[in-house]
C-alpha cells in the first residue's frame, strides 16, 4: 500500500479538502475518494514519514491516551472530519509511539476504515471498552460526546490508580529499608560478634544463636541460600499467574484489613464509572456488563459480574442481581435501583462513581494514618531484636566475670 496526498472537492458541501489516502496505485486512490463523494483535483505520492516505520507495539501511557482522546473530541466537535482531526491531534502529542499510532490510524481512516475498526489493530493501547464506546459513538453520530466521556473516564481511573499506588508505596519503601539494614547487620556485624563469642566458649542465648545461624546462611552458605530464594520467588510468581493464584490474590485484596476497604471502594468506583459510560454511550446492558467484567482486575469480582450478567439475561433486574453478590457494597444496588425506577441509570452510576472516588481519597488518608505507627512499632521491634541478640550475651558474660571475681577475692582473704 502506498500513501497519496490529494486535494479533492466535496460533492455535497463544495469544500476543497486536502489529505492523504492509502491505496495500491493512483487510480485506486481516486476510486476510494469517489466512493467518499470526493472529486479528486490533485493526486501525488507522499514521501514516507518517519512515523510509518516507528514501532507501535507495546502499551501507550494513559496520560498520552487521555490527551489524544480529549483533543480528538474537541476537533470533531469543531466540525473537522475524523481523518483531519486525527492528523491535527498528532502534532499535539510528544510521545513517539503515540504519534506513530495516530499516524497509522489517520492512514486507515483516510483509506475508508471506521475509527473503531482501526483501533482494533492496537489492543495493547485501546482495550475492548474503548473500542466499543467509539463504535457506539460512530453508530449514534455522537462520537465527540463519547470521546469526551472516554477521556474523563481514563483520567478518573488514572487518578484512582495513582492514589492507591501512593498508599502502598510508603510501607513498601519502609520494608525495603528494614530489609537492607537487617542484611547489612547479618553480613557485617553479626559475623564479627559471632567470632568474639566463640572465643569465650560460653553458651549463648537462643536469639543470639538464631541470628548467628541466619548470618552463616547468608555469608557462608550463600551458594545454597541464593538459589533456594530464587526458586521460591519463581515458584510464587508462577503460582500467582495460575487461576487459583489469581483468585487467592483477589480474595486477599478484598478481605485483608486495612487495605480491603481501599480496594473495595476502588473497584466499586471503576465498576460504576465504566458501566455508566457504556450505558450512556448506548451500549446494551448485557454487553456493557461483559465489558465491565473485563475491566475489573479482580478474579472474584469478575466471577460475580459474570453471574450477574446471567441473572440479567434471564430477566432479573440488575439491582436484584447485585443484592445476591458477596462483595459488592449495598449502596451500589440501591443507587442502581433508583436509576432503574427513574430511567436515569447512567446519571446514578456517575454519581455513584463520584461518591466512591471520594471514598477512595478518604481511605488512602485513613491507611496512611494507620500504617505509620504500625511500621514504626515494627521497625522498633526489629531493632530491639538485633540489640537483644547482640548485646544481651555481653551483659551476661560481664555479670559472670564480676560474680566470679568477687568470689575469688573473698576466698583469698
Amino acid at each position: 500500500m502506498l500513501d497519496f496526498q490529494y486535494k479533492a472537492k466535496d460533492k455535497t458541501t463544495g469544500r476543497v479538502i486536502v489529505g492523504t489516502i492509502q491505496a495500491d496505485n493512483e487510480m485506486a486512490a481516486g476510486k476510494l475518494l469517489l466512493k467518499q463523494d470526493l472529486y479528486p483535483l490533485e493526486m501525488k505520492p507522499k514521501k514516507s514519514s518517519a512515523f510509518s516505520t516507528t514501532n507501535t507495539s507495546g502499551k501507550v501511557k494513559t496520560k498520552h491516551k487521555v490527551v489524544f482522546t480529549r483533543q480528538l473530541a474537541t476537533l470533531i466537535k469543531a466540525g473537522l472530519p475524523v481523518a483531519s482531526a486525527l492528523n491535527s491531534s498528532m502534532s499535539q502529542v510528544d510521545d513517539k509511539r503515540m504519534k506513530a499510532v495516530i499516524f497509522k490510524l489517520t492512514k486507515a481512516v483516510e483509506g475508508g476504515t471506521q475509527l473503531s475498526q482501526a483501533l482494533e489493530q492496537y489492543p495493547e493501547s485501546f482495550n475492548s471498552i474503548y473500542i466499543s464506546m467509539v463504535q457506539a459513538g460512530e453508530a449514534s453520530g455522537n462520537l465527540e460526546v463519547t470521546l469526551e466521556r472516554l477521556a474523563n473516564q481514563l483520567e478518573k481511573e488514572a487518578e484512582i490508580a495513582s492514589k492507591v499506588r501512593g498508599a502502598l508505596i510508603y510501607p513498601m519503601i519502609v520494608l525495603v529499608v528494614i530489609m537492607l539494614v537487617m542484611g547489612f547487620m547479618m553480613t557485617s556485624v553479626v559475623p564479627q560478634i559471632a567470632e568474639l563469642y566463640k572465643s569465650f566458649g560460653k553458651p549463648l542465648p537462643f536469639i543470639t544463636q538464631a541470628l548467628m545461624f541466619l548470618s552463616s546462611l547468608i555469608t557462608k552458605w550463600w551458594f545454597i541460600t541464593l538459589p533456594a530464594l530464587v526458586a521460591i520467588v519463581y515458584g510464587v510468581m508462577t503460582y500467582l499467574k495460575t487461576p487459583a493464584g489469581k483468585r487467592n490474590v483477589a480474595r486477599v485484596k478484598l478481605t485483608m484489613p486495612p487495605f480491603n476497604q481501599l480496594f473495595l471502594k476502588m473497584y466499586m468506583a471503576r465498576f460504576a464509572r465504566t458501566l455508566g459510560s457504556l450505558v450512556a454511550s448506548g451500549i446494551p446492558i448485557l454487553e456493557s456488563l461483559k465489558l465491565v467484567s473485563e475491566s475489573l482486575n479482580n478474579e472474584i469480582l469478575k466471577g460475580e459480574v459474570d453471574v450477574m450478567t446471567e441473572e440479567v439475561k434471564s430477566g432479573r433486574a440488575l439491582s436484584e442481581a447485585l443484592q445476591k453478590t458477596e462483595y459488592f457494597l449495598p449502596l451500589v444496588s440501591q443507587m442502581i435501583k433508583v436509576g432503574e425506577d427513574s430511567g436515569t441509570m447512567s446519571d446514578m452510576l456517575d454519581r455513584l462513581a463520584t461518591f466512591y472516588e471520594n471514598e477512595v481519597d478518604q481511605a488512602v488518608k485513613n491507611i496512611s494514618t494507620i500504617i505509620e505507627p504500625v511500621l514504626i512499632v515494627f521497625m522498633g521491634g526489629m531493632v530491639m531484636l538485633m540489640i537483644v541478640g547482640i548485646l544481651y550475651p555481653v551483659y551476661g558474660l560481664v555479670g559472670q566475670d564480676l560474680s566470679g571475681g568477687g568470689t575469688t577475692t573473698s576466698s583469698g582473704q
